[in-house]
């Protein structure tokens, strides 16, 4: 059985653009990576919503099969971004890439959108797994332009499918087996355009883990000038033994247990019998002198048993048994205090509510809206929007800072919303 060893994702702005329009998701079985484009912050909320759609897993049955269900994802959130910049003159024209996996039995079916890309590395070899659809790839393909001259090539930014500008997308969707050690690679075109597909295989090789790859890649971009917003997913595949396996691996101890030990023979057994006649007595001298090392340690257990047992001092008795159980109820409570920890833990990382910054800045959180002693936070900051509480009105206030807590998509949206100036006549 494959599964998702690991998975990691970094971002960042650059050092020419003001704002990051990229937006990532990192949640097994689910890898998206979009691209937004657009002024006034309008790639960076066309990502953002692209994105979202992906935040609860695909839609539709199981047995619609993961490539139309990442298609209708797409196609989807093709639709709500297209609205929204009819809607609003400021987001005309708004758009986003996007290149999103999704992790099944034995492969990775992917959806694609632009020039967005996803790579596998696979024995030490990268192999690039989707096309751009930019001006620079068709002319590629049609042997227009050699490799080295498209990789200078000025119009290389220009792309020819997106999500956002036309009510409908074509979506490419794709499949891939899967194999025990595969890193599947989702990135922006911020690392592609700084640094080149053999850079990018040499720092994948050289890396020790997934995490410290997209460190480096990242640093890469940057280092080769980092003209554009720069995100990188990396997740990581892995063969399990599971319970349906053929051919189960040997039973293992765990950490603590003690290997079961082998049952009693005949001959090792002790007589049953009440009535059976003892055996002959012998000095325990000569026994000990004479029999092998096991059986010595066997005569001595038997002496120590003939000696008179002492007699326990009044109320000894109760006390082992009083701490026994006050062990015994303290490990419970340890126990249930234990569980409701993880739950808790386990919730704060499924819901987002919306509040604001130190700064005052409309911002969305992730987790529960709550401090415990000592300072402890059970939230992060998950998106900062462009928008101060000094610019709302009372209601756009009330709708927001309620502490209500939402899904991913839901609050997302809704600041998304906000800054689309559409709350108020809600």
């Amino acid at each position: 059985m494959l599964r998702v060893a690991e998975h990691v994702a970094r971002t960042d702005t650059g050092h020419q653009r003001a704002s990051n329009e990229d937006s990532h998701l990192e949640r097994t079985p689910v890898f998206v990576v979009a691209d937004g484009m657009g002024g006034a912050q309008a790639g960076e909320v066309a990502s953002r919503l692209a994105v979202s759609h992906f935040a609860d897993g695909l839609p539709g049955e199981e047995a619609d099969g993961s490539e139309r269900r990442l298609a209708q994802a797409v196609r989807e959130a093709n639709a709500e971004i297209h609205a929204l910049s009819e809607a609003d003159a400021r987001r005309a024209g708004m758009g986003t890439t996007l290149t999103a996996a999704y992790v099944g039995r034995g492969q990775v079916s992917f959806a694609h959108v632009g020039d967005s890309r996803a790579y596998r590395m696979r024995d030490a070899q990268l192999e690039r797994i989707t096309e751009d659809h930019s001006l620079v790839e068709e002319l590629l393909r049609q042997g227009r332009l050699t490799e080295e001259e498209a990789e200078e090539h000025p119009q290389r930014s220009i792309i020819t499918r997106a999500l956002g500008p036309e009510p409908d997308v074509e979506v490419d969707t794709f499949t891939v087996a899967a194999a025990d050690g595969d890193v599947y690679l989702l990135c922006s075109d911020g690392l592609t355009s700084m640094v080149a597909d053999a850079t990018v295989a040499d720092i994948m090789r050289a890396a020790p883990d997934i995490t410290t790859a997209a460190d480096r890649l990242v640093a890469a971009a940057l280092e080769a000038g980092g003209r554009d917003n720069v995100t990188v997913v990396l997740f990581r595949i892995e063969e399990v033994a599971g319970v349906d396996d053929p051919h189960p691996t040997e039973a293992l101890t765990l950490p603590g247990e003690l290997p079961a030990e082998p049952p009693a023979t005949t001959a090792d057994a002790a007589p049953s019998d009440e009535n059976a006649a003892e055996p002959e007595a012998v000095p325990a001298a000569i026994a000990d002198a004479n029999a092998p090392p096991a059986r010595r340690i066997i005569a001595r257990a038997a002496r120590s048993h003939r000696r008179a047992p002492r007699m326990p001092r009044p109320g000894s008795r109760r006390r082992p048994r009083r701490l026994r159980r006050r062990l015994a109820i303290g490990g419970a409570i340890v126990v249930v205090l234990g569980a409701i920890a993880i739950g808790t833990l386990l919730a704060a990382q499924a819901v987002y509510f919306i509040g604001t910054d130190s700064n005052g800045q409309v911002t969305v959180f992730n987790g529960l809206p709550y401090t415990l002693p000592g300072g402890v936070r059970l939230y992060t900051q998950y998106f900062v929007s462009g928008i101060t509480v000094a610019e709302l009105s009372p209601l756009e206030r009330h709708r927001l800072f309620n502490n209500q807590l939402r899904s991913q998509q839901s609050a997302t949206r809704l600041v998304s919303q906000l800054e689309l100036d559409q709350i108020a006549g809600q």
